[in-house]
């Protein structure tokens, strides 16, 4: 019987397995950042560990830093403490630090892909959830908590259960204003955000076939909001272009041979997975989301769903919303576009050509969060940025900003706010904070209409 991409990679990781008990599974980039590092570092000074692998981690600051005046000191303390002892621990146990003020500074799962770090066949972790980003590329990347992080520093392996295999496909081609976030946001309204549980999800067919790179990351980053251990699609051509020629891809003559690996790696046509669901490009539409979790997501044109679920009626009072409500045409303050899961050029790319000659509505806050100094570079050097301050927009720097109050970009309480980011629950944004996650596309129109409309129709 033929295997799949993630028991090809798996497989070909495992160092060793106890009996009766979980893989050693040996792990190519460790990715680390200042919030779930501090902890781990600690364990190994306790216990008088070196870290064992340092050239193959990778770091940054992203969560906790300011998006204004990133030059001057951090003014909240907890924030400047967490920033400042990463950069410790990394100059102690000789880690390459990309902090703030260094090129390559930027949201942890938008550096690794676009800097070459991220490749087919790889395992990758990070004491992030979004790691599953990385898995666009045909690699097997997860999150993974403080005790394990600690792990890997100690032996560049983990100690981990193999998840089970599934495989999604939705073939056909999108209809015109629907964009892979509204792809990933429609498989988890269906699906529900326990339905990969225990599973490592394989995107499949022809949408996911003919979406960029970066489209893939979307998709991917947010496979954790179904409960799965994270997600991939097979490497294929557009893969090896994206990867050519960036900072530490392979070499020219290397990526010949890299890639007749890589080419390798996509699931044999006999291969069976523990479960399978298929679904039609032309049943979906722009989304939203319409409660405090992913998977309360309807199409724009959509009405809220009925429940009688105790959770349901809790969320809804939270949004302050009703059953049989529809969002088309709902006011709206704040736009928030950015994150891991949506700050990649691309992004900004399709919100600049909606908005290109337009102003955005004098009641809406709209904020651009480029995720990485890269990206910021491209912004202004495309001429995206006067677009976007011509239209009313304010560009920030690189961090991960508005997806969750870990800094000072906050939504006030009571706020809607049209978000690109991967969670809505309570208070993600802000104490009191109400998060309607859509894609870039549907995020800008509704910045410009000041309230939320089906792009399809504009």
């Amino acid at each position: 019987m033929g295997k799949t991409l993630f028991d090809k990679i798996w497989d070909s990781h495992v160092v060793d397995q106890l009996e009766d008990g979980p893989d050693i599974l040996y792990i190519d980039k460790h990715l680390i950042h200042e919030v779930t590092s501090p902890q781990a570092f600690a364990v190994l000074k306790d216990k008088k560990i070196p870290v064992f692998r340092p050239k193959q981690i990778v770091a940054t600051a992203d969560h906790n830093v300011p998006t204004l005046n990133q030059h001057l000191p951090i003014k909240d303390e907890l924030s400047r403490n967490q920033v400042a002892q990463l950069r410790k621990n990394c100059d102690e146990h000789n880690i390459e630090l990309y902090g703030l003020g260094h090129p390559y500074q930027g949201i942890v799962h938008v550096i690794g892909p676009e800097l070459g770090i991220t490749q087919p066949g790889m395992t990758m972790v990070c004491g992030d959830s979004h790691t599953s980003t990385h898995g666009a590329f045909g690699s097997i990347a997860f999150g993974i908590g403080t005790s394990q992080v600690a792990q890997v520093f100690a032996s560049q392996c983990l100690l981990v259960s193999k998840p089970k295999s599934m495989r999604i496909t939705v073939n056909g081609k999108l209809k015109k204003g629907v964009h892979p976030k509204d792809v990933i946001l429609y498989i988890i309204a269906q699906l529900g955000t326990d339905s990969g549980t225990g599973y490592f999800v394989e995107y499949a067919g022809e949408v996911f076939e003919n979406m960029s790179m970066e489209g893939r990351m979307t998709v991917c980053n947010m496979s954790i909001e179904m409960g799965a251990r994270g997600g991939m699609i097979a490497p294929d051509q557009t893969t090896f272009d994206y990867i050519k020629g960036r900072e530490f891809a392979p070499s020219e003559e290397e990526l010949e041979d890299k890639i007749k690996h890589w080419q390798s790696l996509p699931t044999d046509n006999d291969a069976v997975f523990d479960k399978e669901y298929s679904f039609d490009a032309d049943d979906i539409g722009p989304m939203i989301t319409y409660g405090t979790n992913p998977g309360m997501g309807i199409g724009v044109q959509e009405k809220i769903p009925s429940s009688q679920n105790e959770s349901f009626q809790k969320s809804l009072a939270y949004m302050g919303f009703d059953q049989g409500d529809t969002l088309k045409g709902l006011p709206i303050n704040y736009v928030f576009i950015g994150s891991c899961t949506n700050s990649r050029i691309e992004d900004f790319r399709v919100a600049s050509d909606y908005i290109k000659g337009k102003k955005k509505a004098k009641n809406v806050n709209a904020l651009i969060v480029p995720g990485s100094q890269q990206v910021a570079k491209q912004i202004q050097d495309e001429g995206l940025g006067t677009i976007f301050e011509e239209a009313g927009f304010e560009i920030r720097q690189p961090g991960c900003s508005a997806c969750m109050a870990m800094n000072d970009d906050k939504i006030p309480a009571g706020e809607y706010c049209v978000s690109t980011s991967n969670r809505n629950f309570e208070g993600r944004q802000g104490p009191g904070a109400r998060t309607i996650l859509a894609s870039p596309l549907t995020a800008v129109a509704a910045a410009i209409e000041g309230k939320i409309v089906d792009i399809t129709q504009s």
